[in-house]
């Protein structure tokens, strides 16, 4: 018994430390956004939106005693996380073949009619295109970053679950 409150104390601190990553990350697209002037599009505001729900899933984890309720949150990262993939894959694909703009995306209006776009218009509100190509970090655009960032945090979390559940298989 001892030795699952110290994996599941273990369990928490891994949790809290992705809730402060995620926050790091929309930290940096701010950043990006504020004072480089990279203006999102709604393919990024919906990875905002989805590292914003790994962070609050994170934290809700983080904060619970019980095995149960973390593995419940850590399933909902990793569905947030596979969403996030979903989202930052299309937009890879579409920079890497854009097509014709007219300077409208038809994401547009169902992203800045989300509540929060109306909350906290600077964070999640769509300012630019989606086929915009911003200067490269280390290489990698910032939708190839989100898409490795979400792909390691659901390879993580969902390989923690898929060991604790045979951990428990096996006693």
């Amino acid at each position: 018994m001892h030795e699952d409150d110290r994996v599941l104390r273990r369990e928490r601190r891994l949790l809290l430390l992705l809730a402060f990553v995620c926050l790091g990350l929309l930290g940096g697209a701010l950043y990006l956004q504020i004072y480089h002037g990279e203006d999102p599009c709604p393919l990024c505001i919906i990875q905002r939106y989805f590292f914003a729900l790994i962070a609050i899933f994170a934290f809700l984890g983080a904060g619970l005693r019980g095995w149960r309720g973390v593995a419940a949150l850590e399933v909902l990262v990793v569905l947030s996380a596979l969403g996030g993939i979903v989202t930052a894959a299309r937009h890879v694909y579409v920079q890497a073949r854009p097509g014709f703009s007219c300077g409208f995306d038809a994401l547009q209006p169902v992203v800045d009619s989300l509540p929060p776009a109306q909350w906290l218009p600077q964070v999640f509100k769509v300012a630019g295109l989606c086929e915009t190509l911003y200067p490269p970090i280390l290489g990698l655009s910032l939708p190839q970053w989100a898409l490795a960032a979400f792909s390691v945090i659901f390879l993580a979390v969902a390989g923690s679950l898929w060991g604790k559940r045979r951990l428990r298989a096996s006693r």
